[in-house]
């Protein structure tokens, strides 16, 4: 999962992310974010967790440096998964953050290549 967007509560506060609500909508119209909910990978981690829902074995990757998609949106679900999901439903979360390059996750294609 790279440099994903996965907090669509908080997506148009990061970044370019309010350049994307013509796109996803705007979280805070009521009515909007009853349809953005649906789609909002980190809120329905908690609709799913407990529904008989696992997690496949999963690598988050990212860049503190992105100037696109906030580094937060990795980093908060993959300790929600770490901390709020039961483990036999998540066995294995792996993260890894390049403090270098940008959006593509990475400065050159030398580290491209480290992180594959």
């Amino acid at each position: 999962c790279q440099v994903p967007l996965l907090d669509m509560r908080r997506y148009h506060k990061l970044l370019a992310g309010a350049s994307w609500m013509a796109e996803y909508g705007d979280p805070d119209i009521p009515e909007e974010w009853a349809f953005i909910r649906t789609i909002s990978p980190y809120h329905r981690l908690r609709d799913e967790c407990g529904s008989g829902w696992s997690c496949p074995q999963v690598l988050f990757t990212t860049s503190t440096k992105d100037d696109r998609v906030h580094p937060g949106h990795a980093r908060k679900m993959v300790h929600r998964l770490l901390n709020e999901v039961p483990q036999e439903s998540a066995p294995r979360v792996l993260y890894w953050e390049n403090i270098e390059g940008g959006h593509g996750g990475a400065a050159d294609n030398r580290q491209r290549a480290y992180m594959w």
